[in-house]
């Protein structure tokens, strides 16, 4: 097997899939993103060498479109472009969890000032304010009354893209200081953490400390719910925890930063990414590595 490792920049996550394919004796090639230049009518002889390609671009727009182009000529992508689609639109994701029967939390759109207060205040403050699109944590808002709604709203209204007049609100679960950051590959959910800060947002990339989540029956089986609602893969879900209704699915991320997961969980997880690409690719699987004293060398190096 060839595999192609599509990104913009080599992080932590790619070095240490990087190290999994050479444990593993798989074929690869790391392909910069921002150097491709594709004639659309016709295939290149370089990607005809592939079996399958991994997306692990920075830039949801450049990894979006690379795939949709690569699929076109007929290769596997993973995750497909429908399902990056879904999961870099939260709109999108919303609507797929509603149809699915997920339970999320409950939001509302709009598309100008007056009506996006209407529905900040049928929801009752405080909300959350998001951007359509995006990742990190950047650009959330929570807006705790009128005044604050009226200000952000207009910011929004004057300065922002033409994504941010899509006013998409999200009611505030009153989480315990932690989200749930659940990894389902394929039908099963691998592992998960708690990501507990202070702050109310989250992310580890704002500065969020981790900590193994047991996965349980019903973590599971709503997370794997979750995953196949917008066409399944290999899937980060983050999931709230909300005193009366339990669990809700906020957002699922297609392209999963997973450096800070591996340690918690004690579940090597680029490995059983790439035994999931294996084994859509050739129809076989390799068994992920057990041997922590192989394991270990590498991560510490690689994480240097």
């Amino acid at each position: 097997m060839r595999l192609a490792i599509l990104t913009s920049r080599i992080r932590v996550e790619e070095k240490l899939l990087i190290e999994v394919l050479k444990r593993r004796a798989i074929d690869f090639e790391i392909i910069d993103d921002g150097e491709l230049l594709f004639d659309l009518t016709q295939m290149p002889e370089r990607w005809r060498a592939f079996d399958a390609v991994l997306c692990r671009s920075v830039s949801q727009s450049r990894g979006l479109a690379v795939s949709h182009v690569l699929e076109h000529w007929g290769l596997p992508v993973f995750n497909t472009a429908a399902v990056t689609a879904l999961c870099n639109d939260k709109l999108l994701t919303t609507l797929a969890l509603l149809r699915a029967g997920v339970p999320t939390p409950r939001t509302m759109l709009a598309f100008d000032e007056s009506h996006t207060i209407e529905g900040i205040e049928q929801l009752g403050y405080p909300v959350v304010l998001k951007p359509i699109t995006g990742s990190w944590g950047r650009l959330l808002a929570r807006i705790n009354d009128r005044d604050a709604a009226e200000a952000v709203v207009e910011h929004q209204e004057t300065l922002g893209s033409y994504q941010h007049h899509v006013h998409y609100v999200q009611e505030y679960i009153n989480k315990p200081q932690r989200d749930i950051r659940a990894f389902v590959i394929g039908n099963r959910t691998i592992c998960a953490i708690y990501r507990s800060s202070e702050h109310w947002v989250t992310n580890t990339a704002r500065g969020a400390v981790t900590a193994n989540c047991p996965v349980t029956p019903e973590l599971d089986e709503l997370c794997v719910r979750a995953a196949q609602a917008v066409g399944g893969g290999i899937l980060a879900i983050d999931v709230l925890e909300d005193a009366e209704r339990g669990f809700l699915v906020n957002e699922i991320n297609a392209t999963m930063e997973f450096r800070n997961s591996i340690a918690p969980t004690g579940v090597d997880i680029p490995d059983e990414m790439l035994a999931y690409v294996v084994q859509q690719t050739l129809g076989t699987r390799f068994s992920p590595s057990t041997d922590a004293d192989l394991l270990c060398p590498v991560r510490e190096e690689v994480l240097r």
